[in-house]
């Protein structure tokens, strides 16, 4: 996991720096397994975080605010009682392992000075706040552990608090190089040598071994037999030296296409190339953990919107396949008429009964014999009417199978408009949005058979060109709506990608004739990204002023159609429009 014990070390100093002699005010316990306190000094207020979820625990100061429950748990109660009013004393690891405690002093209810203390487990789904008295006895704690859960350890109120069983590892920040190198000579040399540093170190997480490994060779599979010993164990305790000089560099790792954070950690994560640094470690790790949660909680709310617009856009795609296929059909109706004509013509040739008759086809300039089938209990008469019947039929198939063509082919753009703007949500309110934008348009059932209202509106993505002009991208169908019929000016400048769902782009023209080509290629590359053409190569986008722009009536969202255009052919650029942002 990210939160190993070098983000622990550096956590607790960081919390020992601000927040020692400050004094916690209050104790809030938004989350089953999560308590928030908050915590008055000198300089200002803060908000600390920790977190006993077995997926995402942490402790950190944080900026995020969390409702509460309206009556507080019991747990919480306890931590009120007795640290509220108190004054932190220290802050610190115990060893090198995920293990934060900090000391509170505070005053009981006949006036007593004693010292509580806060333990923060980080273990994955072992992790734990434990609150214990001066004597190191357990008050309370968030999960109670008994034997029926573990017969190792027991974390029960009145029991002694234990550590957690400790590995036979050595203390990074206690080894020299020597002690360094003879650990690693005692390993086979088949070990992966970033795996060796796992096996040898408290608090190494596989994240921080493979980036010293990386940081010594540049190289993450490298095997022990194949380096120099001696070298990297001088490289990893440069590595440590660092950390125990509290040399950080926090950092986090991002994919950028998804924009889901992948790591984090104290030190910059070079192994990836592309990575953030923040001024402290508690600001990497909130702004990883509220991304991750901005993220899953998106995912989770747009799941049901995804599989209702996928199976719309299935269902679209088998009515154009099967309409298509009506109109082949109706391709050879021509022949009906010609047969009901010949049928007619020859009314005196054919017997009653008969079951196909041959004649001479006269629409034909060799005048060759063709054989038309009859039914053998319809009259000569109704057998000719039965073909023209056939003829107005595939006529009128054909009429009507281009209408339905030409409506799903436009349903088809929309919904795939819809899920392109679904896949680059960012925020709750963008997927409200979205949601109420379907429930309008009659795809999913609207709340109480009533339209919801919104009290907040997004606006476009907001982003600077090189020379300085502004450049606005809707983040979905209704926004795209308001930036191009209502937002935009008659002489701004509207991009789309060429007959590919994507985000209408708007350039701010200021009222400038002559706007740079720089900047078009600029808003074109950053059209074609906010697409979903974005993983393509020259993609073909379309310029032109707004005023060429309207909207149809009776259109669907986002739909509009334009005239007197440009275009040009760009590769997407994400890393662009990641630089011109504006945040």
């Amino acid at each position: 996991m990210s939160f190993d014990g070098f983000v622990s070390h550096g956590i607790a100093k960081e919390l020992s720096e601000f927040l020692t002699d400050g004094k916690i005010t209050q104790v809030y316990q938004p989350e089953r397994d999560e308590i928030i306190l908050n915590i008055r000094t000198f300089e200002k207020n803060y908000r600390v975080l920790m977190s006993a979820s077995a997926s995402n625990p942490r402790i950190h100061i944080t900026d995020i605010k969390k409702e509460n429950p309206m009556t507080a748990p019991l747990f919480c109660m306890i931590m009120r009682k007795h640290l509220c009013g108190g004054r932190i004393t220290e802050i610190r690891q115990e060893g090198f392992d995920r293990i934060i405690k900090i000391g509170v002093e505070s005053y009981t209810e006949l006036g007593d000075l004693t010292v509580k203390t806060l333990i923060i487990e980080i273990m994955g789904r072992h992790s734990n706040i434990i609150l214990t008295d001066s004597s190191g006895r357990i008050i309370d704690s968030v999960k109670h552990i008994d034997l029926t859960v573990s017969a190792v350890r027991q974390v029960l109120p009145g029991f002694p608090y234990e550590l957690p069983p400790q590995q036979d590892k050595q203390n990074p920040l206690q080894c020299g190089i020597s002690e360094i190198e003879a650990a690693l000579s005692k390993l086979p040399k088949d070990s992966g040598a970033d795996k060796a540093l796992v096996e040898i170190f408290t608090g190494m997480s596989p994240l921080i071994s493979r980036e010293i490994l990386y940081r010594f060779c540049g190289d993450l599979g490298k095997m022990l037999s194949c380096i120099d010993i001696s070298e990297y164990a001088k490289s990893i305790y440069t590595f440590f030296e660092e950390i125990r000089n509290g040399q950080f560099s926090p950092s986090v790792v991002t994919e950028k296409n998804e924009k889901k954070p992948t790591a984090f950690s104290c030190v910059s994560l070079t192994q990836y190339g592309d990575y953030d640094n923040y001024g402290s470690i508690s600001e990497s790790v909130d702004k990883f953990y509220c991304a991750r949660a901005m993220h899953e909680y998106i995912t989770q709310r747009s799941a049901h919107m995804v599989k209702i617009i996928n199976n719309n856009i299935d269902r679209c795609r088998r009515k154009i396949a099967m309409h298509k296929e009506n109109l082949k059909k109706s391709q050879n109706r021509d022949k009906y008429k010609i047969y009901g004509d010949l049928l007619t013509a020859n009314m005196y040739r054919i017997e009653y009964g008969a079951e196909k008759i041959s004649v001479e086809n006269y629409y034909s300039p060799s005048g060759e014999t063709v054989e038309i089938s009859l039914k053998a209990d319809l009259s000569p008469s109704k057998n000719a009417q039965r073909y023209y019947r056939l003829y107005n039929k595939a006529k009128t198939a054909e009429i009507h199978s281009a209408e339905q063509i030409k409506e799903a082919e436009e349903e088809l753009y929309y919904l795939e408009t819809v899920l392109e703007s679904v896949q680059k949500a960012e925020s709750k309110a963008d997927i409200s949005e979205i949601k109420e934008e379907l429930a309008q348009q009659g795809y999913i059932a609207e709340k109480n058979g009533k339209r919801s209202k919104f009290n907040k509106k997004t606006a476009p993505m907001e982003f600077v060109s090189g020379d300085g002009y502004k450049i606005l991208v809707g983040r979905n169908n209704r926004q795209n709506d308001e930036l191009t019929i209502k937002m935009a000016y008659s002489t701004d400048i509207w991009l789309h990608t060429k007959i590919i769902p994507g985000s209408h782009t708007v350039i701010r023209t200021e009222g400038k004739n002559e706007v740079p080509e720089s900047t078009i290629m600029e808003a074109a590359k950053i059209a074609a990204f906010y697409s979903k053409a974005k993983n393509s190569t020259q993609v073909p986008v379309d310029y032109t002023a707004v005023k060429n722009v309207k909207k149809p009536s009776g259109a669907k969202p986002g739909l509009v159609i334009y005239d007197n255009y440009n275009t040009v052919y760009v590769t997407p650029d994400g890393e662009l429009a990641e630089k011109l942002k504006v945040k």
